[in-house]
């Protein structure tokens, strides 16, 4: 009985020594399995983040997409190394004179009216000049009586002289003599002045045309008075329109680029597809302060007569510019306390570039610098645009 018992804590002993092994392994399978469910449930909490974060950024870019501004570009025009100024003209008669007459009297006739042409040295009217011919008439009586006189006082001057050699009479009553010769000269030359005078006047009883031209104006008719009014009148007005003076106001940044002798055309609203060629002729060497402008004449060849003196027209003048010179839309500037500006599209987004221009030509300016010839800028931009706005461009077909 005593054996049994000892044997049986023997046969025992193994399985008691066997449990821990079997607790451990289970205390590593739960570890791991928590360590698993930990690594899933951060992927899905990662995940969850990702997607809330993917789809906030595509609800930012679908806003920001919609609040985007649309609007028109342009890129600077690069113009070419020689430019076009036009510029508003006055067209003027090569030569231009009033006509007036040169003594008193009465018209008697006119020989041409307003629009006729005539040639230099043709007679345009006659005056009648009663009381001249009379005058003249008196001079010329006075220059006999004073040539008689002289005659006397010559032989006078003559007998005396003899006598005196022979000391028939003195040398004071000699000397008289002589003395009363010069006088009696010199009133013949007075009066013979006095007679060519007269003439002259006479002469301009007719008056002739001074040079080619045309009559554009006729102020006086048969039996007006002519130079008796307190002021002169104008009988005809004269232009020469063979060729013509074409003045204009050139700005002074572009004064220095006229030169005599240098080509020009003139373009004519009466004359919507003709072009007329002619030189610069000269300018007034000076700039108008008030205006600050040179003036400048153009000789425009009219041989055909088609312009007409006093009409208003455009010279056409080619000016060397700057090497590659850029343009913009005059509304694509941005005036504001920074400066002057210019809006660039630049990765969709708005950017506000200080320029500096050059030479202003109306609907389009010059840019000196501050863009390059690839710059998007924006046309007529709004006055709320700002530096970084998303832009969205409008591109035509």
């Amino acid at each position: 009985m005593s054996t049994h018992i000892n044997t049986l804590p023997s046969t025992l002993a193994p399985s008691a020594a066997e449990n821990p092994p079997d607790e451990k392994r289970l205390l590593k399978l739960a570890v791991r399995l928590l360590t698993l469910v930990s690594i899933v449930v951060a992927i899905l909490v990662i995940a969850g983040l990702w997607s809330r974060s993917a789809t906030a950024r595509r609800l930012e870019d679908s806003t920001q997409a919609g609040l985007a501004a649309r609007v028109a570009v342009v890129k600077p025009k690069v113009s070419n190394s020689v430019e076009e100024l036009v510029l508003p003209a006055n067209i003027q008669a090569y030569i231009e004179a009033p006509i007036y007459a040169h003594t008193q009297g009465y018209l008697k006739r006119w020989y041409f009216d307003i629009g006729s042409h005539v040639k230099r040295g043709q007679l345009l009217a006659e005056i009648e000049t009663p009381e001249g011919d009379q005058q003249l008439e008196q001079a010329r009586a006075e220059l006999k009586a004073a040539e008689a006189n002289a005659l006397l006082a010559t032989s006078t001057a003559e007998r005396w002289q003899n006598l005196l050699k022979k000391n028939a009479v003195s040398k004071q009553e000699t000397d008289q003599a002589v003395g009363d010769l010069s006088a009696k000269e010199a009133a013949v030359e007075s009066n013979r002045a006095n007679v060519r005078r007269l003439e002259q006047l006479q002469d301009y009883e007719k008056v002739y045309a001074p040079f080619d031209g045309v009559i554009t104006a006729r102020n006086t008719d048969i039996g007006a008075l002519i130079g008796g009014e307190s002021a002169p009148r104008e009988l005809f007005h004269l232009a020469a329109i063979d060729k013509l003076r074409v003045f204009s106001a050139v700005p002074e940044t572009s004064a220095s680029a006229m030169s005599a002798g240098a080509a020009a055309t003139l373009t004519s609203d009466q004359f919507p597809n003709r072009i007329f060629h002619g030189t610069i002729a000269r300018d007034s060497g000076a700039i108008d302060p008030s205006t600050r402008t040179l003036n400048v004449e153009i000789d425009i060849d009219n041989a055909s007569g088609e312009l007409l003196p006093g009409a208003y027209g455009f010279i056409h003048l080619k000016l060397p510019g700057p090497s590659s010179p850029m343009t913009i839309p005059a509304n694509a500037l941005i005036f504001r306390a920074q400066g002057i500006q210019a809006a660039v599209v630049r990765n969709g987004h708005s950017a506000l570039v200080p320029i500096a221009i050059g030479r202003d030509f109306g609907d389009t300016v010059e840019v000196a610098s501050g863009l390059t010839a690839n710059d998007e800028v924006i046309v007529d931009p709004s006055d709320s645009l700002v530096d970084g706005a998303p832009i969205e461009v409008e591109r035509g077909d």
